[in-house]
């Protein structure tokens, strides 16, 4: 990948992250249905992730204790919620 095109990639990532927490996913959940729904390298979601964690530190505290208490989204559940990430994002960059 060249340079906006691993920028475009990481972007991406990033959004799909951000749609992950909003679904109440846990990082091991993200990352494995990133890799087997929007075929993303585990290494990428994984340091984007950290990278994101690092910014913002408070939010990911309060974000882990909620997390904690929830449960799990099903594998239904994460795939119909990553499918509809992939097609609206799909959807922006064709206009």
């Amino acid at each position: 990948m060249a340079g906006s095109s691993s920028a475009s990639y990481i972007h991406m990532v990033h959004y799909m992250i951000e749609k992950c927490l909003i679904s109440s996913m846990s990082k091991e959940e993200c990352v494995e249905a990133l890799s087997k729904h929007a075929n993303t390298t585990p290494a990428i979601t994984s340091t984007v992730w950290k990278e994101l964690e690092k910014e913002n530190k408070e939010f990911f505290k309060v974000y882990e204790e909620k997390q904690s208490k929830n449960e799990q989204m099903s594998e239904e559940e994460t795939k119909q919620m990553l499918q509809k990430i992939i097609s609206d994002s799909s959807k922006k960059s064709d206009n």
